[in-house]
């Protein structure tokens, strides 16, 4: 097993252990009443309709014995909207994610900010849109716990034991910013063409994901501007007979 593969399973077996055991903790609160309200809506705005059609006439009962052969063809009708419902359903008992959580659907990624019975809606990190998902496609959803893989590229002429005490000095700075979790040395991933590319993990909040990836690239280029060390770049060396 791979060193990244490793660090992520300990890091979400971590993020795991701090969620479970908070079963009533705020998102899920918030995220059960969402879901019952949506709920009650739908339950009290079928008695309404049925209320209405008895006040106007409408033998209801006698309505209610047919539906057994018109659900057959409302039942091809909605079928989309009963999966809906049933992985909507399955969304908050199964513990999928929460309202305040951060998923991946497609190209979007965007933090939760409503779950009822047809859709999650979230708000893209990047561009702010809110984006409507139906709760069948959560086979398409992932999770995002705040990992970002960042290499970081040295010259051919730097010697291994030196990559890696620039690493490791690296990694003390970009610990201390305020929005990094956590921050690995993941080793050398990468022998390129003009460089050597080693690698660390930097785990955040994935709502700060963009600015502590920012800060941390600032922090690298000024740890090797600090050990005079330039960062490489392509070059093509032409060799004549």
């Amino acid at each position: 097993m791979s060193d990244n593969t490793t660090n992520v399973e300990r890091t979400e077996k971590q993020s795991k252990a701090v969620k479970t055991p908070r079963i009533f903790n705020a998102k899920k609160r918030k995220t059960y009443l969402r879901m019952l309200r949506s709920i009650i809506i739908a339950t009290l705005g079928a008695i309404v309709i049925l209320i209405i059609l008895q006040l106007f006439g409408i033998n209801v009962s006698s309505m209610l014995a047919g539906v057994g052969i018109v659900s057959i063809v409302v039942g091809f009708a909605l079928q989309d909207a009963l999966k809906d419902i049933i992985r909507g359903i399955q969304i908050v008992s199964n513990d999928y994610y929460d309202i305040g959580d951060v998923i991946k659907f497609g190209d979007n990624t965007g933090e939760v900010i409503s779950i009822n019975l047809h859709t999650t809606k979230i708000k893209d990190i990047n561009t702010q849109n809110v984006v409507s998902i139906a709760n069948r496609n959560i086979d398409k959803v992932e999770v995002d716990f705040g990992y970002t893989y960042i290499p970081v590229p040295l010259p051919y002429e730097l010697k291994i034991k030196d990559a890696e005490a620039v690493m490791g000095d690296i990694v003390k700075q970009i610990s201390k910013d305020s929005l990094v979790k956590s921050c690995t040395y993941q080793g050398l991933t990468d022998i390129a063409s003009s460089s050597l590319n080693y690698q660390i993990l930097v785990t955040c909040d994935p709502l700060d994901r963009l600015q502590a990836r920012r800060d941390a690239l600032g922090l690298i280029v000024a740890t090797l501007e600090k050990r005079g060390i330039s960062i490489p770049y392509n070059q093509l060396d032409i060799h004549k007979k």
